[in-house]
């Protein structure tokens, strides 16, 4: 029996229905209307401002085309000056969650063997198989969403490039992609304890990037963990490409698996704020969940002698999310102490979009990882 809801419409003249997905989690549309090449952007943006969804039955492209439209009129709605710079966050997510709910509303109908049925539609059917897995029915998905979802079939198929490999990394849909390349340069130039550890864990490796970047620094046995299955697979795909698979041991694990080593490294999400989409969890920590529970847990997991990487922007303190102090007060309290440092600047485009509500804080912003021991 499907997980996804039902959701119910009637189109000329006739009751339909199928399954809902949103991999936001947004809600099963209420009111469904039918449209097509027919209708002008502007009737379309009043609908979905009124809370209607569009279910479209015209040309393919011309959706896009819509879906593009519809974008420019959310953009042109003017915004209050921010106050500060956590106001000026919680103005943007505010607004990006907005933006996201009203593009989602143009919906496709996709068959039960992930096929569209419209007119110059690609054939989707392989990357909804990779995001979703097999259907159990027809079902509606909002355009915005199935585009994420043939633009990660790309990138799986073609890959991230990372020097520190000398290789691509492949990320799968739902998995953060490796596109900031300064955590996995401090990784690979920081000295490894002991000059050469025996084993490391690499806890929420996510595509499994930073475990590969160990075990090609040679640590001959590498853990590396993470609760999503998505990210499991991932990351056992990807090291298997990259023939590492004999080194790297992917398990299923809330942070921390059994046992004591060397070298434990983490790079949690960066933002202490609510997620709204699960690609987000890499970026957005509730209540800092996840980098509370790894220096809390760090110097159990510790050998003698070992190190705890932690790989952090600095970005929530320029933003307001996180005091100063707080991080390093966290450090203390968990029992351990800093024994070094390196830094980074991010070379992502934000850093130098003067346009962006938040350039202020991401032109400041530094990334380190921070070598920790235990105290004492």
């Amino acid at each position: 029996m499907s997980s996804l809801p039902p959701v119910h419409w009637t189109e000329s003249g006739q009751a339909h229905n199928a399954l809902w997905r949103s991999e936001s989690g947004a809600p099963p549309p209420t009111r469904i209307e039918v449209a097509d090449d027919r209708m002008p952007a502007d009737v379309a943006y009043r609908l979905i401002c009124a809370g209607t969804h569009l279910l479209w039955r015209g040309d393919f492209h011309n959706a896009r085309q819509l879906l593009q439209a519809l974008g420019r009129r959310i953009d042109k709605k003017p915004r209050k000056a921010a106050d500060s710079l956590l106001d000026a966050f919680n103005r943007h997510r505010q607004a990006q969650s907005q933006r996201a709910r009203l593009l989602g509303s143009l919906l496709l109908a996709i068959d039960a063997d992930h096929g569209i049925a419209l007119r110059r539609a690609p054939d989707a059917r392989q990357a909804c198989l990779e995001a979703y897995g097999p259907a159990s029915g027809p079902y509606l998905v909002s355009l915005r969403e199935l585009q994420g979802v043939i633009g990660a079939h790309e990138w799986r198929k073609k890959g991230v490039p990372i020097a520190a490999l000398d290789g691509r990394i492949h990320p799968h849909y739902g998995v953060f992609s490796p596109v900031r390349g300064e955590y996995i340069e401090l990784v690979a130039r920081a000295p490894l304890p002991g000059g050469q550890p025996a084993l490391a864990y690499d806890i929420g490796t996510g595509t499994g990037v930073l475990a590969a970047v160990l075990a090609r620094r040679g640590v001959p046995h590498v853990v590396a963990t993470d609760q999503d299955p998505r990210a499991l697979a991932c990351a056992r795909e990807n090291l298997a490409r990259l023939d590492l698979q004999a080194q790297v041991d992917v398990v299923q694990a809330d942070l921390f698996p059994d046992g004591r080593a060397p070298l434990v490294v983490c790079n949690p999400p960066w933002l202490p704020a609510r997620p709204s989409a699960p690609v987000e969890y890499a970026i957005y920590d509730p209540d800092s969940r996840m980098l509370r529970g790894f220096l809390q847990g760090l110097a159990s997991h510790l050998a003698p002698q070992g190190e705890g990487w932690l790989i952090m922007s600095d970005l929530a303190e320029h933003l307001g999310l996180r005091a100063p102090d707080e991080l390093s007060a966290w450090i203390s309290g968990a029992g351990l102490r800093v024994i070094g440092r390196l830094d980074a600047r991010p070379l992502h485009p934000r850093v130098s979009d003067a346009g962006d509500p938040l350039h202020a804080a991401r032109a400041a912003e530094i990334t380190t990882l921070w070598r920790l021991a235990a105290a004492g």
